[in-house]
This record gives C-alpha cells, structure tokens and sequence, in this order.
C-alpha cells in the first residue's frame, strides 16, 4: 500500500504474528494498567483476546493525549502498530468486551454488547483520573452477533476528526489515542481497507449497561453497577442519604449539559440509542454523526434515520426518554416504597428540562455577545435561529461572522451575505445592537470572548469525505492530517486555511453520513 502523507512508526518486533503474545514481564510496562472492571463478576463482560492482523500500519498516534494519559511513549511508539493493532497485549491488560442492552430507534434489545470493541483495561491519567483505553474494530467478541468484528478505514478516520475536534471545541467526548490501519480487507456493501481505532473514555458504561441486568431482573447488579458507577464517577455522593437517587440526578445534569453543547457548534450525534448515551456525560459512538452546515432545526444526516428520530432539534428531548429508560431501571433504588420511588424519578426527569434549558440559553447569550440575563433574551436567540433558518445561513458562519459585526458595524455587509435575502437581517441587527447597549463589555472585548465561543473551523462534512476518500481510495493520509491539525484549534484563526471554515460548494453537499458497521 503507498503511505502518502501517514507516518509509519519504526518497529522493534515483528508485528506479523499469528498468536497474541503479552509483553514480557522483564520490560518497563508502557501501559500501568489497574482494571477495575475486571474485578466485576463475570456476567458484566466477556473475556475475549484481539484477533491478530496481517500487516498493521499506525498511521496516527496522539503523542499528547498519551503523554497526558501518563503512558511511556517512546515504548509505545517502538511497538504502537502491534499494540493498536491487538497483535500485542500490554503486560498487564485484561481483555475483554462489555455487556448491554439498548433501546435502538426505540426498540429494545435486550443483548447487545462490545460487537467489535475490546476493553484492554484502564489506566489513571496524570490529573488522577481513570480512563478507558479500547481497541475499536480488533475482531470478534462474544456479542458479535455474526458480525465480523472489523472496522473500515473511513469510520475509523471519522471517528478519530470528529472526537479530537469535539474535544479541541470544549465539548466532553472519548478521545482518540491512535488509527491503524490491519492490513486486511472489510466487507461491507464493498471491499475495504479495514483498520482499529483506539478509544479512550472516562469508562465505556452506558445506560443500556444498566438496562441489561434490569431486564433480566438481576437488581444485585443493577445496585453493583450503581455503586461502581459512583465509586468511578460521582465519589461525592457516597454520603448521601439517597446516594442512588443523587447519582441520577448527577448523570442527568451531566447530559443536560452535555446536550446543550452539541447544539451550541451545531453538532447532530446521528444515533443517540441508549447503548450509545454514557453515564459519564461524555459523547461518544460517531458513527453517522456530522455538523450542520445550513442551519434547520430538523437536520438529519443518518441514513438509518429515515423518520428523524435524532434530528438536531430533537436532540434534547431524546435525551430526556433515555434517562426516562435508566430510571426505569433504577426506580427501585430510590425508595423502598414504589409510588415514593416513582414520583422522585419523575421530579428528577422534571429537573433535566431546567438544566438544559439553562445550559442551552446561557450558551447562547455567549454566541450572541450577552453576559447579563435579560427575559428577552430568549426570544432575541430564537428570532435569529428563525431568520437563519428562513435564510438558510451558514450556522458556523453566521456566529463567527457575528463577533466581528459586534466589533464593526462595517461587518454587517459580510455577515448578510450568508442569507439568501441579506436585507431581511437589518431588523434583527438593529435589535441586537440596542440590547447591547445595556452590556457592560466594550466592543473590542465582546468581539474576543464571541470568537471563543464561536469556532472558525468545524470538521465539515464534505471535508472529512474528503480525506476518507483520499485515504480508501489511494492511501492519501494528507487530506487527513490537514484536517485533524486545522480542527485542533478550531477558535483560531488560521491564516491560509480559510477554505477549511467555508460551506460545500454545490455539488459537495454530503447529506447521508452511514454508521460503519
């Protein structure tokens, strides 16, 4: 395969192996791994080993977040294609693939689980914090459900653009660590290079982890899983009187917020089953997940959401039914009497539409330049989010373009001209500007704290097609590394790269984005 523009890591082993050997005990361990999901009982996971690949390549390894991670990195980068790839198993790792459930589409499946991800085990960052690091496409578990426990190349590449511009964008996500490529072939509706995306995650439990022991009726370990949950995640809540009901509330705040900051860069996550939603407020799972590039509330990029069940402005309710859902599988917790136990799991439901709204609407009057709170700020925000919609503006643009009109007037001209009728803005301009006036910013600094909160460069559709195309088609790994290193620095304005922050031309609208497996 030709290498433009990746980077091929030196070997000090042979990565061609037809076992799956562990590192030997004699040397300096890269990964200091402490598995504490390993210690649950066994009816939580699956044991499983990586199945050994080819040829693997690493094409891009994220040297800060290992560093940040605490791992050895000149080790890593010696053998990072035979660890990323699974032909080498850290000394200290604990294989295994998760159980859950999950309601799909609104559908439950009662056995879901790791189909074709690999929990190596965790590690405690530099900040103290235990992360997750799994192997996302390295071969069969036992939930593969004749799957074949592979990941394509472009999946593998969109996953790695979007979660690191997510994270540069200030918005809570899994991480990606590394991208090899195996060197063997996928099946899909095509052949295609197939390759494993290494993941990082606060942990990987989900809220279809909570419903997979409810819907057997195993409450022992619903109550396990809770406990473990606030151990890892929520600690200040082990004093509680009503710890379990407090642990709700707390993952609830969690996607309130987490929700609000998807729609404030105009982020749709494509497939937002309850298998796909973390206890630990982070996103993650992109799979047909894109930004919208025209604003309309009812955007759906999903090929597989043919109804628009997970349309961006449905995002936030959807939200709500999941934790609806997890509290179906926790009501018993809360208080030994039921109707006690289902009126708080109503009023902590209740709480989440509060939170989020405020979370969404202070994250607003920051897009438009607002500090103070004033009752008509709502109605200033969503009489824009109208005229962008009727206008079909750019909604990336729209906001950059904002700042430099709170700077300028002289910049109102520009920011127009992202509307199909530009006049049609003067009345909200006006607007705006007389609400500011009532703003104890000067403009100069308006202008800077708008700039960031208001990214220049988001991972465009059509752009990160691009670089997969690129990459499956003629191993091109340019077009990837641009977009990667543009998207790492997404409130910048980068001097030269300005096509990066531009809208499709016609003819390179992508409009379906497809989940990968």
């Amino acid at each position: 395969m030709p290498r433009k523009g990746g980077r091929r890591l030196p070997p000090c082993r042979c990565i061609v192996m037809s076992s799956v050997p562990t590192q030997p005990a004699s040397e300096t361990p890269p990964f200091r791994f402490e598995n504490s999901y390993a210690r649950l009982p066994a009816n939580f996971y699956g044991r499983v080993q990586p199945t050994p690949v080819t040829e693997p390549w690493l094409i891009k390894f994220n040297r800060p977040l290992a560093e940040e991670l605490g791992l050895d990195v000149r080790a890593i980068e010696c053998d990072g294609a035979a660890i990323f790839s699974g032909n080498l198993i850290p000394e200290g790792a604990e294989p295994l693939a998760m159980a859950y459930a999950g309601h799909q589409f609104g559908t439950f499946v009662p056995q879901l689980g790791d189909g074709r991800a690999i929990l190596l085990g965790e590690v405690t960052d530099t900040s103290g914090r235990r992360r997750d690091i799994q192997l996302k496409g390295a071969g069969q578990t036992p939930y593969s459900r004749r799957g074949d426990g592979r990941a394509a190349l472009g999946p593998v590449l969109r996953e790695y653009v979007v979660s690191e511009a997510m994270h540069a964008l200030g918005v809570p996500t899994t991480r990606a660590l590394a991208a090899t490529v195996t060197g063997q072939p996928v099946y899909r509706e095509q052949i295609l290079p197939g390759a494993i995306f290494t993941r990082v995650a606060a942990s990987h439990i989900r809220v279809g982890t909570f419903q997979l022991f409810a819907a057997r009726g195993d409450m022992d370990s619903v109550r396990m899983l809770a406990d473990y949950t606030i151990d890892r995640h929520y600690p200040e809540l082990k004093d509680d009187e009503r710890a379990y009901l407090a642990l709700f509330k707390a993952i609830a705040a969690r996607q309130a917020s987490l929700i609000a900051r998807w729609l404030h860069v105009g982020f749709i996550h494509g497939v937002m089953n309850t298998d796909n939603m973390t206890i630990s407020g982070e996103t993650i799972d992109y799979g047909p997940c894109a930004f919208m590039d025209g604003y309309d509330s009812k955007t759906v990029f999903s090929s597989i959401d043919q109804f628009g069940r997970y349309a961006y402005a449905n995002q936030p309710a959807i939200g709500q039914w999941n934790l609806a859902r997890l509290a179906e599988t926790m009501v018993t917790l809360f208080d030994p009497v039921a109707d006690t136990a289902v009126n708080l799991a109503n009023d902590a439901l209740g709480e989440y539409g509060t939170i989020f709204q405020k979370h969404w609407l202070d994250g607003m009057r920051r897009k438009i330049g607002l500090i103070t709170d004033e009752d008509e700020d709502l109605d200033l925000v969503q009489s824009l989010l109208t005229l962008m919609q009727k206008g079909k503006a750019d909604f990336t643009l729209t906001f950059r373009r904002l700042a430099a009109s709170a700077e300028n007037v002289g910049a109102d001209m520009e920011l127009a001209s992202l509307f199909e009728e530009p006049e049609a803005t003067s009345p909200w301009l006006e607007r705006w500007r007389r609400r500011l006036t009532r703003e104890p910013q000067m403009e100069i600094e308006r202008a800077a704290s708008m700039r960031a909160v208001n990214p220049a460069f988001i991972p465009r559709n059509h752009r990160v097609e691009q670089a997969i195309n690129a990459a499956t088609e003629d191993a091109d790994f340019s077009l990837f590394e641009a977009l990667v290193d543009v998207t790492s620095r997404p409130y910048e304005d980068q001097p030269g790269r300005s096509a990066y922050a531009a809208p499709p031309k016609p003819g390179e609208e992508v409009l379906q984005t497809f989940c990968g497996t």
